[in-house]
């Protein structure tokens, strides 16, 4: 993902989901110039080189990703922050 233009950093997240138990899910941020992303464009870039089952379920779009001291992406928090994305009641 992070070699598609729009993108600047990205982490892929498995969110618990009702119907497939989890949802792969993109967490990412924009690079400079671009203030939108089309999130269907984008997934429909990414199917052309993965498989269908490997293609987020939603692209969320955030301003910066958490990373611990050493510069690595805290997936886990990611995880936490978005856990009832797919839920029912959302």
């Amino acid at each position: 993902m992070d070699a598609l233009p729009q993108v600047g950093e990205s982490a892929l997240i498995g969110i618990p989901h009702p119907d497939f138990g989890e949802g792969v899910t993109a967490v990412i941020t924009l690079r400079n110039g671009h203030a939108t992303v089309n999130e269907q464009n984008l997934r429909n870039r990414i199917r052309n080189q993965l498989a269908s089952f490997k293609v987020p379920l939603k692209i969320i779009v955030k301003d910066e990703l958490p990373k611990n001291a050493m510069g690595k992406i805290q997936k886990n928090l990611l995880r936490t922050e978005f856990e009832d994305t797919y839920s029912e009641k959302s």
